[in-house]
């Protein structure tokens, strides 16, 4: 089974910038895509984005492309969210998860296909 610690998350004011890393440990995650979700307080859990596993693909939600970019290392087993130009917004929790299907061929935003969740690393975006 593999753990997954997120770091990164901070208070930023809006149009600001910031990197999440998601650090995986107890076995590769090299095989599998990788995905970012959010959770502001009383919602659901939102997609944010994700990567494949070997990292040529990416997908993202429509609210965050153009501004997000998701990466990966795969020798240090970290998978990166760099956020830039960030909106005003609640607080939200970020998550990372392993795909649940190795060499996954077209990446999915459902929460349902992730597993192995972090603990999760909060954002928030003042005005």
């Amino acid at each position: 089974q593999v753990q997954l610690v997120e770091s990164g998350g901070a208070s930023v004011q809006a149009g600001g910038s910031l990197r999440l890393s998601c650090a995986a440990s107890g076995r590769t995650i090299s095989l599998y895509a990788m995905g970012w979700f959010r959770q502001v307080s009383g919602k659901e859990r939102e997609f944010v984005a994700a990567i494949s596993w070997g990292g040529a693909s990416t997908y993202y939600a429509d609210s965050v492309k153009g501004r997000f970019t998701i990466s990966r290392d795969s020798a240090k087993n970290i998978v990166y969210l760099q956020m830039n130009s960030r909106k005003p917004e609640r607080t939200a929790v970020y998550h990372c998860a392993v795909d649940r299907r190795p060499s996954r061929p077209v990446l999915d935003g459902a929460s349902g296909e992730y597993e192995c969740w972090g603990q999760g690393t909060e954002v928030t975006v003042a005005t």
